[in-house]
């Protein structure tokens, strides 16, 4: 039985060999094959299965006519998963759902719990980041409504490099009813590069690019809990990361802070989730309303400038 069973595993391993030998490479100038090579970079092939982007780095001040300051490092990671969409005339696409957290720490690598502002001489408490969810805008699909899907991405010598410009521009949702005649729009850019192999992405037999690595930077206004009201200045986030196997290979800080103060993170949103997308600055918003409805007293106070 056990030299049948032998048998039998070496006769399906043969097999399953010998369909990724003549499966055809992915064409990356095909618009499905490209919308597979982009969902293989983001998530994964089969649906509902997690995928965890990690990353660290260092956060700058930039004020006109002053040195920047390094003002704090973070740990942050992205949990999602994707879904098959398939569409009559625009083929068969993808949507990601995910959720992510950015903690701020201290100079030992410890989570921040409150920061002493230099301008201001204020300690303020520290809001890090929780959003959930960040799901994708709309499916990713071959034949979408803005033309035929491309992989703008760069190979060369086996290697594989995307970079991804995203810049926001939209009403602050701190701002007040008005802020189209007094301003109050949020500006910032997020600019992320990938790396990857390339020959794993066209490989149509491997289902997720598990050793893809990003490097993200993110120039912003001030962040509200930093309490700088109208002055003059911006935030630059510098940092760079990977895709991790499971949630148990992120740092134990990360997982220690998430399973203290933040359930829930260890795993994507449904893959039905239809919420709308959390920012840090509505996040930032619900932390202050929670406060203020849980100590009256102070709504005042924390909402005032």
């Amino acid at each position: 039985m056990r030299k049948l069973l032998l048998t039998l595993t070496i006769i399906l391993a043969f097999l399953a060999l010998a369909a990724s030998a003549s499966a055809e490479p992915l064409n990356l100038d095909d618009p499905a094959d490209a919308v597979k090579a982009m969902r293989k970079l983001q998530c994964h092939l089969e649906d509902g299965k997690p995928a965890i982007y990690w990353w660290s780095g260092t956060t700058f001040s930039r004020v006109p006519g002053e040195k920047d300051r390094r003002l704090f490092t973070y740990e942050g990671m992205n949990i999602r998963a994707c879904v098959t969409v398939e569409h009559p005339d625009q083929g068969t696409g993808y949507r990601m759902v995910s959720k992510e957290v950015l903690f701020y720490l201290d100079e030992n690598g410890e989570i921040l719990r409150s920061w002493t502002n230099p301008w201001t001489g204020e300690e303020v408490e520290v809001v890090h980041i929780a959003n959930d969810p960040v799901n994708s805008r709309g499916p990713i699909m071959p034949g979408g409504p803005r033309g035929p899907f491309s992989f703008d991405a760069t190979i060369k010598d086996g290697r594989g490099w995307m970079m991804i410009e995203v810049p926001l521009f939209y009403p602050n949702p701190l701002a007040g009813d008005y802020q189209k005649y007094v301003g109050g729009t949020y500006h910032a850019i997020e600019m992320f590069s990938f790396y990857f192999d390339a020959e794993a992405l066209v490989d149509d037999s491997v289902g997720s690019l598990d050793d893809a690595q990003v490097g993200w930077t993110r120039v912003a206004q001030w962040l509200p809990w930093m309490e700088m009201g109208n002055r003059v200045g911006s935030v630059m986030y510098h940092g760079a990361g990977k895709r991790v196997r499971s949630w148990d290979d992120l740092p134990r800080g990360l997982r220690d802070e998430v399973a203290a103060n933040f359930p829930g993170f260890e795993a994507p949103p449904p893959l039905d989730d239809d919420r709308r997308n959390e920012t840090s600055w509505t996040y930032f918003k619900k932390w202050v309303d929670e406060k203020a409805e849980s100590a009256p007293g102070e709504a005042a106070m924390l909402r005032s400038p």
